[in-house]
């Protein structure tokens, strides 16, 4: 008896879920009505938004966990979908940046891509947004999809970003005088031409995925996707139950979530610009900031880079971007709530707020001089064949290293 009503409890708990995720999704569909009777660009970013929203929740995809497993946990499971999502990603810029600049001898870039200027605020930027990960317990992607599954200290570290990202750009003038503005532009096409450049990238992730292997066989923890035998559906209703289970109940393997992430930022790239968003977060803070008069005022060369750079204040508050951010926030939202993974996550220590504030600070001052964080600086940017990514990528994952260290000091 005592069962019974038990499974009945569960039963009555994910009918409620599942209306209230139909609600949800409702909802986004009218958002993104509204969004394309006023600008068709505002819907399209709004739909990448949700889009990459429920992928991230789907497979708890976070770059803060692929570095730190590594060194705290000894397995590359997360990593292995992360080099994954850099290869699919690669191949597909590769191929739309040979017809944006087929001779690649005229020294101009694509236009959108994110060939960053590479200099010590490369390394720094990436040092402290590795260690700032690892402390908030989240990239800002990663912290913007468990913001949607109700975790308290996610919301936290997100103010953290914007608190950082307005200190980066109260030094930004500096920076840029003293280095940026002088610092070289590194597009391996112009130097091995484009499927030189795409080979090299190829390779340079095939070793990186050897090297993580071996170091999962010294560390004695291979983890491998389960491969659940396949059920045999009685019914055609049973075998559709079967399969929207497994795309909006039950996770996603990583390396899944991965290409399809890599996918995504390829069209989005094809019809706009590589996947990012610290620079429209940077906005809202130097928005906020401007009502108590602690903007940082003009900021020089922003306008002349790619990226994910710092955005002055200037200009209406809707533009495509919120819509990507905000759409990213609500997809996992009504992700989470559909596969029953929504729940209010208050941190029991005290510490974890210090902790998630401190780590999001790091970040977004990170990801402001180094014009973008995982997404902009990393995942976009390594496809884009620049050299600045894998100098990002390594201080990230020397970043990532310290964080692990630090968090076992405060355990």
């Amino acid at each position: 008896m005592i069962i019974e009503l038990a499974q009945s409890g569960v039963r009555r708990s994910l009918a409620t879920n599942v209306w209230i995720a139909l609600a949800t999704w409702v909802i986004a569909v009218i958002v993104y009505a509204f969004a394309r009777n006023w600008d068709s660009e505002f819907a399209m970013f709004w739909a990448f938004g949700i889009t990459f929203g429920f992928v991230l929740q789907r497979g708890r995809f976070c770059f803060a966990s692929a570095f730190r497993d590594i060194f705290l946990l000894g397995h590359a499971r997360n990593m292995k979908g992360v080099l994954f999502g850099l290869a699919v990603g690669s191949v597909g810029f590769g191929l739309l940046m040979s017809q944006q600049v087929p001779n690649t001898a005229l020294s101009i870039y694509p236009s959108t891509a994110n060939v960053l200027p590479l200099g010590i605020h490369t390394a720094l930027g990436g040092l402290l947004f590795g260690v700032g990960m690892v402390l908030a317990g989240g990239c800002v992607s990663g912290s913007i999809y468990r913001m949607g599954e109700g975790y308290i200290a996610s919301w936290v570290a997100f103010l953290g970003v914007m608190g950082g990202l307005l200190g980066s750009a109260h030094t930004w003038n500096w920076w840029w005088r003293v280095h940026i503005a002088s610092a070289p532009r590194v597009w391996l096409p112009h130097w091995i031409g484009h499927s030189g450049a795409l080979a090299v990238t190829l390779a340079a992730l095939l070793v990186v995925y050897v090297v993580i292997v071996w170091w999962e066989h010294r560390a004695g923890l291979v983890l491998s996707e389960g491969v659940r035998p396949v059920e045999s559906p009685l019914s055609v209703s049973e075998h559709l139950r079967l399969v929207t289970g497994r795309i909006f109940v039950e996770g996603w393997p990583v390396v899944v979530a991965g290409g399809v992430l890599g996918v995504l930022n390829v069209l989005l790239f094809a019809v706009a610009e590589p996947w990012g968003f610290t620079g429209e977060v940077s906005r809202w803070s130097i928005r906020i900031a401007s009502f108590v008069d602690a903007s940082p005022g003009p900021l020089a060369g922003v306008g002349v880079l790619p990226g994910c750079v710092l955005v002055p204040a200037e200009g209406l508050f809707l533009n495509h971007m919120v819509f990507l951010v905000w759409g990213m926030l609500f997809g996992s939202f009504a992700t989470a709530v559909g596969a029953g993974e929504f729940k209010i996550r208050i941190p029991k220590r005290g510490v974890r707020y210090v902790q998630s504030l401190g780590g999001g600070v790091m970040m977004g001052y990170g990801s402001g001089i180094a014009m973008g964080c995982t997404i902009g600086a990393f995942f976009s940017a390594i496809p884009s064949l620049a050299l600045n990514g894998w100098v990002f990528a390594v201080f990230l994952g020397l970043g990532a290293w310290i964080g692990t260290h630090a968090i076992r000091r405060i355990a």
